[in-house]
């Protein structure tokens, strides 16, 4: 066994689940052509919301393979580079408004339902008590998400993706909003959604040959 849990000869594994699960791994195939191909969002478009997703999951595999697709299909590495900002923006900015359930925590008069859009309005207390930080934050997020190699629209349908991926449900009201403000149709949306709902999928199919080199050790 590699002493590298991360060793590209070790993809040869993945050719064991054609005999290990059969029909999972045709429905699995199947289900990512499908999200995958061109409709609503181009070919292109779609492999930089799965580029941007693979860098939530954290899968090297998933990220190796669809920037390799994003650049046959014609995206730049800029492009690419501003949808991972994107991504690094979501992932803080889902941190920063679950802080809001601190306030609440600590507010004995706080009603039991957790999730309400009115807990943003307790946002106020992490600039109050880290207004640099906040500042900051403010200043990265609204960077990442203006018009760049990627116009303002596309950003924001990455930003839906990567919202349903973290499951942050402030993100997912905020950025589905703007990204309806700048155009974009309900259609984008499914399927920018649906290209993360492959990616997670996607990240845990293609670790299994990591499991698989484990088991056979």
């Amino acid at each position: 066994m590699s002493e590298n849990y991360y060793d590209k000869g070790q993809s040869k594994n993945i050719f064991r689940l054609k005999e290990l699960a059969p029909e999972q791994l045709k429905a699995f195939q199947q289900f990512d052509v499908a999200v995958l191909k061109a409709g609503a969002l181009s070919k292109k478009e779609k492999e930089i919301i799965a580029v941007a997703i693979a860098h939530v999951t954290e899968c090297p595999y998933c990220i190796d393979t669809h920037t390799k697709k994003a650049k046959v299909a014609g995206a730049t590495l800029s492009e690419l580079v501003e949808a991972v900002f994107v991504t690094m923006a979501i992932e803080a900015g889902g941190v920063v408004t679950h802080s809001t359930h601190i306030h609440n925590a600590l507010n004995d008069n706080s009603i039991d339902e957790l999730y309400t859009r009115s807990n943003l309005k307790s946002l106020k207390e992490l600039n109050k008590f880290a207004p640099d930080g906040f500042k900051g934050y403010l200043n990265f997020s609204q960077t990442a998400m203006k018009e760049g190699n990627l116009s303002a629209k596309f950003k924001e349908i990455i930003a839906v993706a990567v919202a349903t991926a973290t499951q942050c449900p402030y993100c997912i009201d905020v950025h589905s909003k703007n990204a309806m403000k700048h155009g974009a149709t309900n259609e984008e949306l499914a399927e920018a959604v649906l290209v993360s709902s492959a990616l997670c999928a996607g990240g845990a199919y293609a670790h299994m040959i990591n499991m698989i080199e484990s088991y056979n050790e």
